[in-house]
């Protein structure tokens, strides 16, 4: 077989034993393998070697402050949701060192720190997360002020995509028109497929790169049949969504609701923990710090993820602008449903639910937005 035969779109058969392939295609190519695996508890993103290494045979069960394991009745290698990790933070890391200062004599030597990024091949990409990607990618890469950091890893990616077989407690993609179903920004698409023995992934083309790996494993070109079977498999995710929201006219709602009881209801309950931020696939705040040492003769500047929940994040001179629980959540919500709008053309969430999921208190932005929107005189009267 050569690249030539598969064009992008191309749907493929590649049998569970054949799988291994693909990994090992990958680090011939000189690509760190990232996937779902599982520690402490959780499924989360972290350097992998072999299908082995996925979570085999379990799955997650997840409601608003509720994460647990539990095991599938199949050997499922994607049966699960998403975990805490999200992929932002091997393409917009949590701490980044900006640049740091030597004194050498009376001078003061300032270097940048170039260190080797490898190439990743991200493996499992919901479709939820392949737009929080398109998202992240408007905001460093578009425009003006383009984030080299981020640039640099964003092109070094391979993305091995796989369509949701399986809805969590929380997830809403639905409703964002981002889910299940994988559309685009990826290399291949997977969907995987057991029914009864027969376990195999139905495997779309989505790249001129995808066709290249894959050309190099074994593989069979799907039949109707098949490909009428992945399509019923996404279908029925559809139907499993935890949750809901009615995003029309969300942000003339939400600008028109600056003052809504609802936000003192959701401050009494809200630990201002940025739980929410930290697991969101989306958000990018940040902040700076400079550190020197005590002899003053090296210091350093660093960058790392910052949150609108914490009170310094709004901080000028003589006081935060936003120094209640209040006027935090509101910001959060409003700029991910609304404002965010307004800046990139798009809404700041995609449905994950991770934010419903990891809040301690399971505070459940699609109850916050129902319940401002119940509270409205009825469409139309």
């Amino acid at each position: 077989m050569t690249v030539k035969n598969l064009q992008i779109k191309d749907k493929v058969i590649v049998d569970r034993q054949d799988f291994q392939q693909l990994f090992d295609v990958l680090q011939q190519q000189e690509y760190e393998l990232v996937g779902p695996t599982i520690v402490e508890g959780a499924i989360a993103y972290e350097t992998i070697s072999a299908v082995e290494d996925l979570p085999i045979g379990w799955t997650d069960e997840q409601d608003g402050g509720t994460y647990r394991l539990k095991p599938r009745s199949d050997q499922a290698l994607f049966g699960y949701a998403v975990g805490p990790h999200s992929w932002k933070k091997y393409l917009f890391p949590p701490r980044l060192q900006l640049w740091k200062a030597e004194r050498q004599g009376q001078e003061m030597k300032i270097t940048t720190p170039e260190p080797e990024i490898p190439k990743r091949a991200f493996i499992g990409v919901r479709a939820c997360e392949l737009n929080a990607i398109a998202i992240q990618d408007q905001v460093f890469t578009q425009g003006e002020a383009v984030d080299s950091h981020y640039q640099t890893r964003r092109d070094r990616v391979f993305i091995v995509a796989v369509n949701c077989s399986q809805a969590g407690g929380t997830c809403f993609c639905v409703s964002m028109n981002t889910g299940p179903q994988a559309k685009m920004g990826f290399d291949l698409g997977v969907t995987e497929i057991i029914d009864g023995d027969q376990h195999y992934f139905v495997v779309e083309v989505g790249s001129e790169s995808g066709a290249q790996v894959l050309s190099k494993i074994v593989y069979s070109y799907a039949t109707e049949q098949q490909q009428q079977q992945a399509m019923e498999v996404v279908a029925a995710t559809a139907k499993q969504m935890g949750r809901t929201m009615d995003t029309e006219n969300i942000k003339e709602l939400l600008y028109n609701n600056i003052e809504h009881s609802r936000w003192d209801d959701v401050a009494n309950r809200c630990l201002t923990c940025a739980n929410c931020t930290m697991v969101c696939p989306t958000c990018f705040c940040s902040t700076v710090e400079d550190t020197t040492d005590l002899t003053g003769d090296n210091a350093e500047r660093w960058r790392h993820w910052d949150s609108c929940f914490t009170m310094d994040f709004s901080y000028l001179h003589g006081g935060s602008v936003r120094s209640s629980a209040k006027s935090r959540y509101r910001q959060w919500m409003t700029h991910k449903l609304a404002s965010w709008m307004d800046q990139f053309g798009t809404s700041g969430c995609v449905g994950c639910g991770r934010c419903i999921t990891w809040c301690p208190v399971g505070i459940d932005i699609t109850a916050e937005v129902k319940a401002i929107q119940d509270s409205q005189p009825l469409r139309g009267s």
